[in-house]
């Protein structure tokens, strides 16, 4: 703009014009660092913005996609002061914004209260009757007539209490035939220790299934007066997982026998002695399939890395389907006769990360169909496979067909790079394999089970670091199997070891199985 031709007609004095000028360029000026500045501060809006929906899925999003109950619990209190940091922060910037007041919190989802939940029956009770001071009425004199009673349940808790349990094995003599009768000792799965089976369960189950460090359990046994070194702990750890390593490999031959299969593999870390560092390891996992009728099943192996030799290895000459992610190492065994299933939530996980991130309408529309072929899934899951066959070759096929369709014409107006290209990318490189499950009534839709059966390891890996040894890891994994095969089946780890522990010495091999912490199954008579 001219000013001074603009201001001509007004003939104003030199002075007056060279003031103009200066002011109105330095209100220019002005204004096009404050949009800078409102350019900026709207960036930062909106980053912050994501970041507190993302913080808030983290805290209120429902269970599919939040954390897992446990590591919510460990990082809750982290998680809360972030939320009130970012909410702050924003607040703070629509206020330097000249936004208006801010907006009001958005309102929390209402969380169900499932009130009090009932105590278990199975627990002993111990009755404290609390009576009145007198029998007799305070007013009249006349005896007091009980009319009813009101109940209330607390529950309590007695520490571990430590105990010796003496045997004695009366020797007796018969005089005339010069003999001596006595009972044989009771055979100990570690010859001449002083622990009892149960004390040796409760060793196992606290240090794999709690995940606590042997040094933690010197201490707690410490506290009750009783001395139990770390190297003694240790001992017993070594012994027992000998011992119960034969059931390891016939839960292992179990898993075998089963024509569909999960996989997946996790990181942990082993020492590394000769350099005095740590090195990568990893626990492979298989599991059952979870839509089968047989008891479930999980085996974890330990090796010392992750090519597709150790999965070639494990499984041997096993053919039959196998449900693993997008690692390569798993390739090698789908050129013979096992087929692939892709994970249909590895898939859906893709887009649902993106449109949390940015509100994507080609994200959402891709998770409302992901959403059809899981609604169906929840009402074919109790039936049986030949009716789930059908329903999927009716309802199920026709939708992934029209999906597939969908995403190739979606990716033609899509540019390489972006994220959404690789979410549709990832869909399309693996839909022969996503796909295979609807034309078959036994194959599952995801590999969600295997991940639910690894995620203790994830968390516990927080309390141990590392494991001491390749010899270790794979003791860890033989009784971590065994443990979680048990919760799996719904049987306490602890009353399942110990009874295991006191039959196993001498427990013929033949009936090994009925050692195996798996439920019976319901033949009708």
């Amino acid at each position: 703009m001219d000013l001074a031709s603009e201001l001509a007609p007004f003939s104003p004095s030199p002075e007056l014009l060279l003031w103009t000028e200066n002011r109105v360029g330095g209100l220019l000026e002005e204004l096009k660092t404050r949009e800078t500045e409102i350019h900026w501060r709207d960036a930062k809006i909106e980053k912050l913005t994501l970041e507190l929906l993302y913080l808030r899925r983290m805290k209120f999003g429902v269970k599919s996609e939040s954390l897992a109950l446990p590591e919510r619990d460990l990082f809750e209190e982290s998680l809360t002061a972030d939320l009130a940091a970012c909410e702050a922060h924003l607040e703070q910037e629509r206020q330097a914004a000249d936004m208006g007041p801010p907006l009001p919190p958005a309102e929390k989802p209402k969380r169900e209260r499932a009130g009090r939940q009932p105590l278990p029956v199975q627990l002993p009770r111990v009755e404290h009757r609390h009576e009145p001071d007198s029998c007799t009425c305070g007013q009249c004199g006349q005896t007091l007539v009980q009319i009813g009673e009101d109940v209330t349940e607390k529950l309590s808790i007695v520490p571990a209490e430590f105990f010796v349990e003496r045997h004695l094995y009366p020797k007796y003599a018969c005089r005339p035939c010069e003999t001596i009768t006595a009972v044989p000792a009771v055979a100990s799965v570690i010859d001449g220790g002083l622990a009892t089976p149960a004390l040796l369960a409760w060793v196992m189950v606290s240090k794999y299934a709690d995940h606590l460090p042997l040094y933690r359990l010197e201490r707690q046994t410490a506290r009750s007066g009783v001395i139990l070194s770390r190297s003694t702990l240790a001992d017993w750890v070594g012994r027992i997982g000998v011992a119960l390593e034969p059931l390891w490999q016939r839960l292992t031959e179990l898993l075998r026998q089963c024509t569909v299969l999960h996989a997946d593999e996790t990181p942990v870390q082993q020492l590394d002695p000769g350099r005095g560092k740590t090195k990568r390891a990893y626990l492979w996992a298989y599991r059952s399939n979870a839509l089968g009728a047989d008891p479930p099943i999980v085996v974890f192996d330990y090796q010392p890395g992750r090519g597709g030799k150790y999965v070639v290895e494990f499984l041997g000459n096993w053919h039959g389907a196998l449900m693993v992610d997008e690692f390569a190492g798993y390739q090698g065994l789908f050129r013979g006769e096992v087929i692939e299933l892709a994970c249909m939530a590895h898939a859906r996980r893709k887009f649902f990360d993106l449109h949390q991130a940015n509100g994507s309408p080609v994200a959402a529309e891709a998770l409302r169909r992901f959403g059809e072929w899981y609604a169906i899934e929840a009402t074919i899951r109790e039936k049986s496979v030949e009716e789930r066959a059908r329903i999927r070759q009716e309802t199920s096929q026709p939708l992934l067909k029209a999906f597939h369709l969908w995403l190739l014409s979606t990716r033609q107006s899509v540019a390489d790079g972006g994220a959404l290209a690789k979410a549709i990318d990832y869909s399309l490189r693996r839909w022969s394999a996503l796909a295979r499950y609807a034309t078959n009534g036994f194959y599952p839709i995801d590999n969600n089970p295997i991940e639910n059966a690894i995620r203790p390891i994830a968390i516990g890996r927080k309390n141990w670091l590392f494991a001491g040894s390749e010899s270790a890891g794979q003791r860890a994994a033989a009784i971590q199997s065994l443990l979680e095969t048990a919760r799996m089946n719904d049987i306490e780890p602890m009353a399942w070891l110990t009874d295991t522990l006191e039959k196993l010495p001498s427990w013929p091999n033949s009936r090994i199985d009925e050692l195996l912490p798996l439920k019976p199954l319901n033949n009708p008579a």
